[in-house]
C-alpha cells in the first residue's frame, strides 16, 4: 500500500519551519540556519558543486581605448568596458579617472595586459606596467608588475607583457584597483575601441 502525505509546511517541535511550499518554491529551513546534506545533491541526476550552482557571477574587461605616448603614468582615461565581442556578467566593475571599484566583495583574479609600440628601439630596453590596488581608498601598493624587451627585428618595435593577481576584496568601499604603464623611454600604449590591446580583465571566483 502506498502512503501519500499531503502537507505545505512541516514545522520542528518549536513551531519552526523546516520545510515550506508555496507557489511551486519549496524551502527548506530559514534565515540563520545550517542545512547539513549527507551525501549528494543532485540536479536531475547529476551532481551539484558550486561552479554548477552559481557559475561565474562577475566577470568585467575594460581597455584603453587610443594610444598613449608615454614613459609612465597611470591609466587615468581613455578607458572604456568592451562592448565589441562580451557582455559582462553581473554588475560589473565601476571606473573613474582610472580607478576601478568592484560591485561585490569576494576573490578577484586580475588580468591585466599591456601592448606598446615604437618607430625606433633607441634607449628602450623594456615596456610594460603594474597592477596597484588599496586597501584603505587611499594608499596604493603595486600588487603585480609585469615587464618585457622589444622586438629588435626592425621598425616598428613592438612590446607585450601580462600580469595577473588574486585581489581578496573583502570591502568594496576600501579595496579598489588602478593600472600604471612604463617603459625606459617615450613608447606608445597600444589602445582600441574594436578589440583588446592594452586591456584588463576582472573575474570574481568566489567568496572572500
Amino acid at each position: 500500500m502506498t502512503a501519500i502525505l499531503k502537507v505545505d509546511t512541516i514545522q520542528d517541535t518549536s513551531g519552526n519551519n523546516i520545510i515550506n511550499e508555496n507557489s511551486n518554491t519549496i524551502t527548506i529551513g530559514a534565515s540563520g540556519d545550517t542545512t547539513n546534506i549527507i551525501g549528494t545533491l543532485q540536479n536531475n541526476g547529476s551532481a551539484l558543486n558550486f561552479a554548477t550552482v552559481n557559475g561565474i557571477t562577475e566577470a568585467d574587461q575594460w581597455r584603453l581605448t587610443s594610444n598613449l605616448s608615454a614613459s609612465g603614468t597611470n591609466l587615468t582615461s581613455n578607458l572604456e568596458r568592451n562592448d565589441t565581442s562580451f557582455a559582462y556578467i553581473g554588475s560589473g566593475m565601476t571606473e573613474s579617472s582610472g580607478v576601478f571599484t568592484f560591485p561585490s566583495t569576494g576573490i578577484y583574479l586580475i588580468d591585466y595586459n599591456v601592448s606598446a609600440n615604437a618607430t625606433s628601439a633607441g634607449d628602450i630596453r623594456y615596456s610594460g606596467g603594474k597592477i596597484q590596488a588599496t586597501t584603505n581608498d587611499s594608499a596604493y601598493s603595486d600588487m603585480g608588475e609585469t615587464y618585457n624587451g622589444c622586438n629588435n627585428h626592425g621598425s616598428p618595435y613592438y612590446f607585450s607583457s601580462n600580469v595577473k593577481i588574486f585581489f581578496d576584496v573583502t570591502n568594496t568601499s576600501t579595496h579598489k584597483v588602478k593600472f600604471y604603464v612604463g617603459s625606459s623611454a617615450t613608447v606608445n600604449f597600444q589602445g582600441s575601441t574594436s578589440e583588446q590591446r592594452t586591456s584588463m580583465t576582472f573575474i570574481r571566483l568566489g567568496d572572500t
